[in-house]
């Protein structure tokens, strides 16, 4: 009686085993080799400008050539404007200190198409920065560069206050960014090839 409990143990704990390998071995992965990223705005006394993103990070899995998981990541400290004076007022507007980082998770898939090179993809998912969380949609326009090299890109317009910041202000507060800016992304993901058909 004990052998029969200790095989049937045994047996389930390989079923497991097995399983959890079949899992791995069908998940897949791509991360970001390349990125051009930038926000940009225009202030209340009409003059433009645009903060660039140094460094952002992000990995994606895939299991039946569909993403499961996307999860980005920029430092604050990453935002970068050749204004010197935008710069740090910027990354006062985020609190860096408290909150050191932007982070957006995939939480659903809304549609991924294919069509020769051409890639239509529309994610929803969790963007948090300053300490506040809001679902957002992005809808991004791709190509596929070669098996396994997927170039995305796309717009996501930001209100400021959403997230509970204030609007960067110079010159002794007469020039005030306005509330509303966009973010302009460009990234290569390497890694997995994924058959979309």
């Amino acid at each position: 009686m004990k052998m029969n409990l200790l095989n049937r143990r045994t047996v389930s704990v390989l079923i497991c085993m097995l399983a959890s390998a079949g899992m791995l071995v069908s998940a897949q992965n791509l991360s970001i080799k390349s990125s051009e990223v930038s926000v940009n705005g225009d202030t209340n006394v009409s003059h433009k400008f645009s903060i660039k993103v140094t460094e952002v990070n992000g990995n994606m899995t895939l299991a039946n050539n569909r993403p499961q998981t996307l999860t980005v990541e920029i430092p604050v400290r990453s935002l970068s404007s050749d204004e010197k004076l935008m710069e740090k007022k910027t990354h006062e507007a985020f609190n860096e200190p408290k909150n050191p980082k932007i982070t957006f998770k995939m939480t659903e898939l809304g549609s991924i198409q294919k069509s020769g090179d051409k890639i239509t993809v529309s994610v929803t998912g969790d963007l948090s920065m300053n300490g506040t969380t809001k679902k957002v949609t992005l809808k991004a326009d791709g190509k596929e560069l070669k098996p396994g090299s997927y170039t995305i890109q796309g717009s996501l317009p930001i209100k400021m206050s959403d997230y509970g910041m204030k609007a960067p202000t110079a010159m002794m507060g007469t020039m005030k960014t306005k509330d509303l800016v966009t973010v302009d992304y460009k990234v290569t993901f390497e890694g997995a090839v994924i058959d979309f058909n």
